[in-house]
């Protein structure tokens, strides 16, 4: 593991998710089928360097350490002591696409580390990244069992609110752990930590004429199709399976 490397570090797209129990530890089990975009980070490699980690693109953070970070975290746990590294942000920050368990998952695989246990201990995304391509998704996310290839594209809606999970699934525990209507069990609880997000799935809606879903626990929307006039606050992803993952097409 020697030389500058460029890692690409894939979104995902939680197309259903479905709390299936919460376990003695206070965590959610779940049942989700989650999908690889083609919309990625870069991450920057330099092993043998101790620089920690750098955030810069055009959704980068000043509020994340570059000391302790998802990134740092899975190098640590892949037993990588010596490396820094750059992290070019495209993925939007907050809006439930992975963009930090990407990096993370792009580390691990670097190193050659593969167990989606360990992986989804740092962050429950991270086992999926992991994996990628089209996958259902159980337990707290340590759980991934791929599915087909099913081309498909999607228009996502990506609004500058950041959704935090943990208050998302409190909340979705003081609702009494409402089913969602539209495919996601978190929407109700989604829309009572950030009733601001009604707008956008209002205005998909309307540029649409369909039924937006939330992904994850927000904050997306998105539908299926290519809307490529539907304004400027939509994003458009086609969601992808690498075939490297050994994944009939």
């Amino acid at each position: 593991m020697t030389g500058t490397l460029l890692l690409r570090a894939a979104a995902k797209l939680t197309k259903t998710l479905r709390v299936t129990g919460v376990r003695d530890d206070g965590m959610h089990l779940i049942e989700a089928e989650m999908v690889e975009l083609n919309l990625y980070d870069d991450v920057i490699i330099e092993p043998g360097a101790r620089g920690g980690v750098v955030f810069e693109g055009p959704f980068a953070s000043s509020d994340i350490d570059p000391m302790d970070n998802l990134v740092t975290k899975a190098a640590a746990l892949a037993g990588v002591e010596d490396f820094s590294a750059t992290v070019v942000k495209r993925i939007p920050s907050g809006a439930g696409l992975g963009g930090g368990s990407a990096d993370a998952a792009a580390v691990l695989k670097w190193a050659g580390y593969q167990d989606t246990v360990g992986a989804a201990q740092i962050g429950a995304d991270v086992a999926f990244c992991l994996v990628g391509g089209r996958a259902m998704v159980s337990g707290i996310g340590e759980i991934v069992e791929p599915l087909p290839f099913e081309e498909a594209t999607f228009t996502v809606v990506t609004p500058p609110i950041h959704c935090s999970t943990p208050a998302v699934y409190r909340m979705w525990d003081e609702l009494g752990g409402p089913t969602g209507a539209n495919g996601n069990d978190l929407e109700p609880a989604v829309l009572a930590v950030a009733p601001e997000l009604a707008g956008a799935r209002d205005a998909l809606g309307d540029a649409t004429g369909l039924t937006p879903r939330l992904a994850g626990s927000g904050s997306s929307w998105f539908v299926d199709g290519d809307f490529p006039d539907a304004g400027e606050v939509l994003r458009t992803v086609r969601a992808i399976v690498p075939s490297r993952y050994g994944i009939s097409n």
